[in-house]
């Protein structure tokens, strides 16, 4: 079965879009943007299109997404508004203030990953390594040097791929006590040149 990268998120494909997003991610930010029905309204109301690249299959299911940051904004990371807008006041409010706590960086010389994840059912077929080489070369076009990502420290499969991809470790960042709410206790930043 072949699969075909796009730039951009078509809108019919957008539910899709936040289950995948989710699957990946819930593990890390369940308990603070659970639960899961929210969490979905979350990512579809908030996922931009012009910030991703997306991977599809013969049948036109979306099989994987790699998101990134620029100074315009990020592909998932929406609003105060957006938050308030889904959770209610108080619930966005708190989850807004812990995701900031988090960290909303921006890296002005270096390309920023804001998610790469592939479905399930096509982990191991080469998906990764395609949006990979896609978020490469879109950050050649916008004229990046280079490009960071962030992995968190359990994830080795990911850690691996990244590593064959050339992708190299630049720093571990710990978590602290966040890490009781997060899940994770530290992520690792890696970073690639871009050609």
């Amino acid at each position: 079965m072949g699969v075909t990268l796009f730039r951009g998120l078509h809108d019919e494909l957008r539910p899709q879009a936040a289950r995948l997003y989710w699957e990946a991610f819930g593990g890390k930010l369940g308990p603070v943007l659970g639960p899961d029905a929210l969490a979905l309204r979350f990512f579809e109301r908030v996922m931009r299109g012009d910030l991703c690249l997306a991977a599809v299959d013969d049948s036109g299911d979306l099989v994987g997404i790699a998101g990134f940051k620029t100074p315009m904004g990020s592909f998932a990371g929406g609003s105060w508004a957006d938050l308030v807008a889904v959770y209610g006041t108080f619930g966005g409010r708190w989850r807004g203030a812990l995701l900031w706590l988090l960290g909303r960086e921006i890296d002005n010389e270096r390309f920023l990953v804001d998610g790469l994840c592939v479905a399930r059912a096509h982990r191991g077929k080469g998906v990764g390594s395609q949006l990979l080489a896609a978020l490469c070369r879109e950050a050649a076009e916008r004229g990046y040097r280079a490009i960071r990502l962030d992995v968190i420290q359990d994830n080795f499969r990911a850690r691996a791929l990244y590593e064959r991809q050339g992708f190299r470790v630049e720093r571990t960042d710990r978590l602290g006590p966040l890490r009781y709410l997060f899940g994770f206790a530290a992520s690792t930043v890696m970073v690639r040149r871009v050609e």
